[in-house]
């Protein structure tokens, strides 16, 4: 089994190290780290890691916008082009998603084409030094999310996820237009279209303990109107769709991107 974890850092040079003990010590699994120009040497402390370990550390530094989604769109086309890992993840490089949880999530991946490392499973919440208004915005974001999108999951918003590589290279990364969490968000609702199955497992997320949050007004304004920008680009391209079979005098064939067309995939997120 081959896996390989994705984590984009933004001046994270002394949580980098420990992420990336932590996920070296399971077997068949390997690190991308996605640094968008870290001015505290970030770069310089990754490009260390991968001589330390050849073949299991690897390193792409970004030089055109800064962001989030950015960078994992670079980091996410670049694991699926190599086209060695059969899963891949990801995950904040500030220790809030715990390594120790990445077999149990590649495990769950036998029967799903996503998993999401979960903060809100079985009616509870698992976060560590989040205080009360955090938690909740957190829960009210998924909410939110939910109702708008139809989205299923209990944790729509977590970073902390688990790919098939087949399920992931259906998705259109390269197109996504949305930055910050809002990304997140994007790659769930595209996955949700192609009726990819999706499941959860339970982790504690503990906030981070050195460094700052990207967390920003901004962020959370486009985390705002995400939703509904996904719902109205999907009714869009519908109703285009529509009128070309129309035009055509083709009534009855379904378009080639109809929701749920993509194989592979069982059952709706």
């Amino acid at each position: 089994m081959n896996v390989l974890v994705v984590t984009p850092t933004y001046n994270e040079k002394d949580n980098l190290p420990l992420l990336a003990a932590g996920v070296l010590k399971h077997d068949g699994f390997r690190l991308l780290v996605v640094d968008d120009g870290s001015p505290d040497g970030t770069g310089a402390i990754a490009d260390r890691l991968a001589q330390e370990h050849p073949g299991r550390v690897e390193v792409m530094h970004r030089t055109g916008p800064r962001g989030l989604g950015r960078s994992y769109v670079d980091g996410l086309m670049q694991a699926i082009n190599e086209g060695r890992a059969d899963f891949i993840c990801q995950m904040d490089c500030d220790l809030s998603h715990g390594p120790e949880y990445l077999p149990d999530m590649v495990r769950a991946g036998a029967d799903h084409d996503l998993v999401i490392g979960s903060r809100y499973m079985n009616g509870g919440v698992s976060v560590v030094n989040w205080p009360l208004s955090r938690i909740f915005l957190s829960a009210f974001a998924n909410r939110y999310i939910r109702l708008v999108t139809g989205l299923s999951p209990s944790d729509c918003t977590s970073g902390f996820r688990c790919w098939r590589r087949e399920a992931l290279a259906q998705l259109p990364i390269s197109k996504m237009v949305s930055d910050g969490y809002s990304f997140l968000t994007e790659m769930l609702y595209e996955a949700k279209r192609r009726r990819f199955r999706i499941g959860e497992v339970p982790i504690i997320f503990v906030e981070r303990r050195i460094g700052q949050s990207k967390l920003s007004s901004g962020v959370l304004m486009e985390s705002l109107i995400m939703p509904w920008r996904l719902l109205f680009s999907r009714g869009s391209a519908r109703a285009t769709g529509s009128a070309s079979r129309e035009r055509s005098g083709d009534h009855g064939a379904p378009a080639s991107g109809r929701e749920g067309g993509s194989g592979g995939a069982k059952s709706p997120g």
